[in-house]
């Protein structure tokens, strides 16, 4: 598995990453715990999960149970900000939440630190600066090492490396956001951002959702069992003529080299400016295997501009 720096910091990654919204919800303890031992036995050293995941919490909790002595051999990454409870008490950036927040993720994932704690979403409400000297507080007690940002505008990436380096913080390291062959939309501010502040990119739904794993066909219907039979508004938002256009062209342009879907989209993904690595989900051991093998494929300079062809039209 290759590693790589995480941005401009001295954090080291596997270049994919293992997502863990499917653990306490769509796999069970036993086969979460067979994904994260084949995950680490395959040299996959990011975990990436939320406070949130698996009605709020579940994910941190299967991970606490299950890795033990093994939370030594990963680099565990979770996030706060988005809203833990009904009423709207437990969300947002404040000092206040921030350090309660902290305290219930070590608590579920039974550590005493971790290594990246991101914002899952910008706070409209909270002064940046106050959140940059609570993350700065959590890092000098030791309970975080790195700190990022998930689905912030560019202009916030922005503000707040401009604010951190005016009040003498740290800063964001990574962030987070949607990114594939299919969803490319982060490449006209976010990514230049990204490079102009040197944070490593942790992209998201690289399978847009599993519409890049080639299965779904113009004119079948999902089958009930897949992500977009169980999740109608997923099939609408992706589902797409233009989508499927391309889609269909990306199998052609695979199969002429003799690869899969997913090792196009990974592959294609790795490559790119500022990944540093690919979070992908798995719901089963298997899968891992598959996503750990995928970013093996070397993508020429031409290769690339056959497939910028493709997916811009």
């Amino acid at each position: 598995m290759e590693i790589r720096n995480l941005g401009g910091s001295g954090l080291r990654v596997s270049a994919v990453g293992l997502g863990c919204n499917n653990f306490g919800q769509r796999s069970d303890l036993e086969t979460s715990r067979k994904i994260i031992h084949k995950a680490i036995d395959l040299g996959i050293t990011l975990f990436d999960t939320a406070d949130i995941y698996a009605a709020r919490g579940g994910s941190e909790t299967v991970l606490g149970q299950v890795l033990g002595d093994r939370r030594k051999d990963i680099v565990l990454a979770t996030k706060y900000s988005k809203e833990m409870a009904d009423d709207g008490s437990k969300q947002g950036a404040s000092r206040r939440y921030i350090m309660n927040a902290v305290e219930d993720s070590l608590r579920r994932l039974k550590t005493d630190y971790i290594d990246l704690y991101q914002q899952h979403d910008f706070d409209p409400l909270t002064p940046i600066d106050e959140t940059l000297r609570a993350l700065e507080d959590l890092i000098r007690q030791g309970k975080v090492r790195y700190i990022g940002c998930s689905n912030f505008p560019a202009w916030r990436i922005a503000e707040a490396q401009f604010t951190a380096r005016g009040i003498n913080t740290h800063t964001f390291v990574s962030c987070q956001d949607e990114y594939s062959l299919i969803v490319r939309d982060i490449e006209k501010d976010l990514l230049p951002a990204a490079q102009a502040y040197n944070l490593g990119l942790l992209p998201f739904f690289p399978l847009a959702s599993s519409l890049l794993t080639g299965k779904y066909k113009r004119g079948d219907k999902p089958t009930a069992d897949s992500r977009f039979g169980k999740v109608g508004y997923l099939a609408d938002r992706y589902m797409t003529d233009a989508n499927l256009d391309i889609v269909a062209k990306l199998q052609d342009f695979a199969t002429a080299h003799g690869k899969t879907m997913i090792e196009l989209a990974f592959s294609w993904l790795a490559a790119r400016p500022q990944v540093s690595s690919v979070i992908a989900g798995a719901s089963q051991p298997e899968q891992v295997e598959q996503n750990a093998k995928a970013i093996n494929w070397k993508l020429t300079a031409d290769e690339m501009a056959q497939i910028d062809a493709i997916t811009r039209g």
